[in-house]
């Protein structure tokens, strides 16, 4: 695949504000060929995936693994390693009174989770995408805040638009992001879970994409776009009690209009209100017999001025 992954995680991380390392990973059907992978790792110890995942997404590192590494059949299932759905892990009885009341309720969430088959893999690797040793990866993955997310997705639906419809298995969201991409090989987008956030180091605000890294590209050219237009990431904060039509005929000319008496410039509004409570103080004052009225009582009033007005 020729894609030159530094300017692709360039772009992604100049679009969407990164704080962390967008990462791929990728599926083997032979141990050998992930201990192929040049700087790669292997753990020392027992993971969970989300583990893993952060390893990538936050130090940098290469990391392959086997079923043999990860905790328990939950991670393992995820992505097809170890032959792990067998009908123990189907019933769900390990969850049983620690996430779901019943048996019944534990069964229905592991038949809910998007998982790769089991059979046809023996390994998986992960390493940050600009390092391009997965050239390609099967799935591309970045963690992100909300507001960066649904910029992304807008980039997404520039051309060729699609609704994209996403489910919340609940815990093990996992299955939602990564076992859901390498299942479908569509974008997947996930709220990260208590084993996420606890085991990998998730952040209160971040949410996890996966999809395949031909998508990248497109959502790329479409945020882009977006921004030639003034749409882009921060989304800078207009104000609650502003007349909105001055913001939106920024964004839609043609469509909205600021004449009339009420709608005026925020700044504008600030200035005139300002010079006329300077100009009512300082006359005032000349009226004042004693020219008692110093510049902190001006200074003062004029405060009162403008906390009618709502400024301060």
């Amino acid at each position: 695949m020729n894609t030159d992954w530094t300017k692709l995680v360039a772009d992604l991380e100049r679009q969407l504000k990164l704080r962390s390392i967008p990462f791929g990973m990728k599926l083997f059907e032979d141990r050998e060929e992930m201990e192929a992978i040049p700087r790669i790792r292997r753990p020392k110890a027992v993971h969970t995936l989300d583990q893993i995942v952060a390893q990538a997404a936050r130090l940098g590192w290469t990391v392959g693994l086997t079923s043999e590494d990860l905790v328990g059949a939950q991670c393992r299932a995820v992505v097809g390693l170890g032959a792990a759905k067998d009908d123990k892990w189907r019933s769900g009885e390990h969850m049983v009174g620690v996430w779901y009341s019943t048996s019944e309720d534990a069964t229905a969430h592991q038949a809910a989770m998007e998982c790769v088959p089991d059979g046809r893999y023996e390994a998986l690797a992960v390493a940050p995408l600009a390092a391009g040793r997965l050239d390609p990866p099967d799935i591309a993955l970045f963690y992100a805040t909300p507001g960066a997310m649904i910029y992304f997705i807008n980039g997404l639906q520039w051309s060729g638009y699609k609704r994209f419809d996403w489910s919340i298995v609940g815990e093990s969201a996992c299955a939602d992001s990564w076992g859901r991409a390498l299942k479908t090989r569509e974008p997947s987008l996930s709220i990260p879970c208590f084993a996420e956030r606890r085991y990998g180091g998730v952040l209160d605000d971040e949410m996890l994409m996966a999809l395949p890294p031909d998508y990248l590209a497109k959502a790329i050219a479409g945020m882009e776009a977006l921004a030639k237009n003034g749409l882009r990431y921060p989304f800078p904060q207009y104000g609650i009690q502003q007349d909105v039509r001055a913001g939106m005929a920024v964004s839609y000319p043609g469509r909205y209009t600021c004449r009339g008496a009420r709608p005026r410039c925020f700044l504008g509004a600030i200035v005139r209100r300002a010079g006329r409570s300077v100009r009512w103080l300082t006359e005032k004052s000349f009226r004042s017999s004693t020219l008692a009225l110093t510049w902190p009582v001006l200074l003062g009033r004029l405060t009162a001025r403008l906390k009618n007005f709502g400024l301060r």
